[in-house]
């Protein structure tokens, strides 16, 4: 049985027994707690928290939910069940059936024959696992189902009871395990052999609460959940496993034809050798990975989820390349990999050449890395085996990774290979600042780690109703207050307050659109909103200053918004749809959004593309762009399903999670068709000029446009005209004559300070050979300490350096030299063969000249460079070296 085929047997048993078919969620939730989507239920978390009420009709629902787990990368292969992307078939009841429903579901499906719609998996060879005080589990699967006793086997916290590793929901479980037969591991049921009994579905009883605590058993049950919920995973890749009759998940239908396409391509053979297992293994499954990733809009980079993919994606390019292939393989595995699993996610059609292009392009970047780094490594480790040890210092791990971006799992893998350690301790030191951006990043999230359990009531009973698109003021009535996170029922004069209303016309911030400004007022008394927040999807939030009076709970009130604001904001954000389309027209298909932001007067648009833009793209993007708003299209709004919205072309933004019915903006036809909630204008012309301000990258394979819409785009367009306009009067040419103007005279500017460069090496030649004549014996050493007149820079500093070395070749000579580059004081240090053979090492010389000008340096025996901010230490310095010398 085909994975697409088991997939849809699932869906469709519970469908038929009232569930609710629910899409998976993408891979990308905005979940601080998340890199990526981990298990199923995480799409349903706010149901068993009890924060919003399921909107499902019977309180059911089923889905195959893509999850994405990371933290065992390193056993991918090894182990033959390991995935990093799998898929989580699984049906969950918010208070509906309990243990016996969940029982006899999955019994039902797994037993029942392939005709009547099951699985026909032998009843016989089904095992259940039950936690250890669960005599009601137990008593159904026994009595109920008639399982032997003796194949329902009890096991503790650790193995049979779950939860999300928080305080919150959790709950004991049943998993159900299948017997492979004694060809595959020792008799006597899971709790003897895990392997030879494949577990294969999870069924959790969420009837308690959790509290603090840590691991997976230590942690107290603090009381009963409001009600009783069910939340179960089966494993699509084990049960694919198994009703293909295969060994293992790497060889079932979706990534056995990734191994025969490595086969084909490194010419080594799947089976022989355990290593190369391992790695075709790894191959397959990153692939599947990768391009899912991809697919829900990640992008190679250096932090958080771009890592991870970027961290995959070159797993496979080395494993590939150390099973024998040669040159670039990444089209044949993902064209492969998305051949596979298409009929299961359709998407993947229309997204094909983007992914293609972003998994091809890291390969190629990191073919240039893998080089260069891997002959850097094969010399540091051929380094520290020479010297007798076993380490690699962490500092050369951190060069390889920082300087010649080579990934320190990748150092990790090829020394484990090489017989070394890597000081890891030392390189987490080095790496400690980039970690420190990184967590301020997640830190910076709204409502990132904030309990949102107050708003709970108001989600379910009253969620917010959104006039704006018609109106800009409406009546309204106070719902809800809250003061410093707790709820009150009213707030006084000086204080910031949330408020909760039943109607509003301000936005809340979503799509990229920044939240309303306005006032809400009763009577006297001023409430002025700086931002609204939408909380749970349904309900809006006005953060507000309360200036005049007070407000309390169940107050009338009339709501409005700032409509200069308002005016400005919807420019920019139909802006931003113009600006997309424009782009997608110069830049083709494979340009898909990575998000924006758009506020008054001002817009940002973030894209998926590797290539820096040329000057003449983002003319043609600007002029596209301002002809579609002399058009002076309609710009109209259609609401409809999501089907239908996709069938029409509307564009979706990956990673958000859209509803069954959405909203289509269409400005010009077919010219620009999006879904979006946020406000937009009329018609086009009413944008106003667009001022493309320019692009810029913001991570490995994302750019970033920036544009200035209405008003702004006026001003900053006449500041710029002001500009030019004085320019010209400058330089006493028209305007249109300027570039060529300003090109001449940078000409000039590059001409004359080559021939300041070329007096200045002419005058220290000049020098150079009144310093060798100047040079003296110390204890048989032929000495030169100068400090050089004038601004000197390093560079020519070293080129001075050098020449004096060669005049010295035949002697023990040594050479001390400080200059003075108008910023910082530059010292160099060398010395002949003759003086290294006596012992002078340039290096040490040029720390102590560092001590004395209050600086630091390094290098080579021969020859090493410095830099301080003290000239006036020179003279102590040389004569430091002096006494140096005198003791060899």
């Amino acid at each position: 049985m085909q994975t697409h085929e088991i997939r849809d047997r699932f869906i469709q048993h519970f469908v038929n027994e009232g569930h609710t078919e629910v899409p998976s969620a993408s891979l990308i939730l905005d979940d601080p707690n998340l890199l990526f989507v981990n298990a199923g239920m995480v799409p349903f978390k706010p149901y068993f928290l009890g924060q919003q009420n399921p909107p499902f009709p019977n309180g059911t629902a089923t889905s195959i939910q893509k999850c994405v787990r990371t933290l065992d990368i390193e056993e991918v292969g090894i182990t033959t069940r390991h995935n990093t992307f799998f898929q989580m078939a699984g049906n969950f009841s918010f208070g509906q059936y309990f243990k016996e429903g969940a029982i006899k579901n999955a019994w039902s499906l797994l037993t029942s024959s392939v005709e009547d719609g099951g699985y026909g998996l032998d009843p016989e060879r089904l095992w259940v696992t039950v936690y250890l005080e669960d005599d009601e589990a137990a008593d159904i699967w026994e009595k109920k189902i008639g399982l032997p006793a003796e194949r329902i086997q009890r096991l503790g916290m650790a193995d049979n009871y779950w939860s999300m590793g928080i305080p919150g929901p959790c709950g004991p479980s049943s998993e159900i395990y299948y017997d492979r037969g004694p060809e595959y591991g020792k008799e006597g049921g899971p709790v003897v052999d895990d392997s030879r009994y494949m577990e294969i579905w999870n069924l959790v009883f969420m009837e308690k609460e959790r509290g603090e605590g840590t691991g997976k058993d230590n942690f107290e049950i603090v009381g009963d959940l409001p009600k009783k919920n069910i939340d179960t995973g089966l494993g699509v890749e084990r049960v694919a496993c198994l009703l293909q009759d295969v060994d293992n998940v790497y060889e079932t239908d979706l990534l056995r034809p990734v191994i025969d396409a490595a086969e084909k391509l490194s010419g080594a053979t799947y089976g022989k050798k355990h290593e190369d297992d391992v790695r075709f293994r790894v191959i397959a499954d990153h692939s599947r990975t990768g391009m899912m990733l991809i697919l829900d809009g990640v992008t190679p980079g250096n932090e958080g989820r771009g890592y991870i993919l970027r961290r995959l994606l070159r797993r496979i390019i080395r494993s590939a390349r150390l099973l024998g292939a040669q040159g670039e393989t990444m089209s044949v595995f993902m064209d492969t990999i998305m051949d596979t699993m298409t009929p299961s996610y359709p998407e993947i059609a229309d997204n094909r050449e983007r992914i293609l292009k972003t998994a091809v392009n890291e390969e190629k970047a990191f073919l240039r890395t893998l080089e260069s780094g891997t002959s850097l490594f094969e010399e540091a480790a051929a380094s520290v085996k020479a010297s007798g040890s076993t380490t690699l210092a962490g500092a050369q791990a951190f060069t390889l990774h920082d300087t010649y971006g080579f990934p320190i799992d990748l150092t990790l893998e090829m020394a484990a290979e090489a017989g070394l350690d890597v000081d890891q301790e030392g390189f987490n030191a080095l790496m400690a600042e980039q970690r420190a951006r990184a967590k301020a990043d997640n830190k910076a999230k709204k409502h990132g780690h904030v309990d949102l359990s107050i708003y709970r009531e108001f989600v379910d009973e009253h969620p917010t109703t959104f006039t704006g698109f018609d109106e800009l003021e409406s009546d309204a009535k106070v719902l809800g207050l809250v003061v410093d996170g707790e709820l009150r029922t009213e707030a006084h004069e000086g204080e910031s307050v949330e408020v909760i209303v039943d109607i509003t016309p301000m936005y809340a911030e979503s799509g990229g659109q920044l939240g309303d400004r306005g006032v809400i007022t009763a009577g006297n008394s001023v409430l002025r909103v700086g931002d609204v927040q939408k909380i749970g999807k349904k309900l809006w939030v006005h953060k507000a200053v309360v200036e005049h009076g007070g407000v309390s709970v169940g107050d009338q009130v009339h709501a409005s918004v700032d409509k200069q604001w308002r005016h400005a904001a919807r420019q920019a954000h139909s802006a931003t749809h113009l600006i997309h389309a424009a782009l997608r027209q110069v830049l083709g298909p494979t340009a898909v959004q990575a998000g924006s932001m758009n506020k008054p007067g001002y817009l940002r648009f973030d894209f998926n593309y590797t290539d820096p833009l040329t000057p003449d793209q983002l003319r043609e993007i600007e002029t596209i762009t301002n002809q579609a708003v002399d058009s002076d299209w309609d710009v109209n709004t259609i609401e409809t399903t999501l089907d239908e919205a996709k069938a029409m072309g509307a564009m979706a933004l990956f990673g958000e999670n859209y509803g069954d019915n959405v909203r289509v903006v269409e400005i010009g036809g077919p010219f620009s068709m999006e879904l979006c909630g946020g406000t937009h204008v009329k018609h086009s012309s009413q944008i106003g000029p667009v001022a493309v301000l320019g692009e810029s990258s913001v991570g490995s394979g994302t750019r970033r446009i920036e544009a200035y819409s209405g008003l702004d785009s006026f001003q900053y367009l006449s500041r710029e005209r002001a500009l030019a306009a004085g320019l010209a009067s400058s330089l006493k040419a028209p305007t249109e004559e300027l570039p060529d103007r300003i090109a001449q005279l940078t000409g000039k500017l590059k001409q004359a300070e080559k021939e300041i460069a070329e007096l200045n090496r002419r005058q220290l030649a000049a020098l150079s050979g009144e310093f060798f004549a100047a040079a003296y014996d110390v204890n048989g050493f032929k000495v030169i300490t100068m400090t050089l007149p004038g601004q000197v820079s390093g560079s020519e500093l070293r080129t001075v350096g050098t020449d004096l070395k060669n005049r010295l070749s035949d002697q023990a000579g040594v050479v001390v030299l400080v200059a003075n580059d108008g910023n910082k004081v530059p010292f160099l240090a060398a010395a002949t063969p003759k003086a290294i053979e006596r012992g002078v090492k340039a290096g040490q010389l040029v720390g102590l000249v560092g001590q004395y000008c209050e600086g630091r340096g390094g290098g080579k025996p021969d020859m090493a460079q410095g830099s301080g901010t003290n000239i006036d230490g020179a003279s102590e310095a040389f004569a430091a070296v002096a006494d140096e010398l005198k003791k060899l």
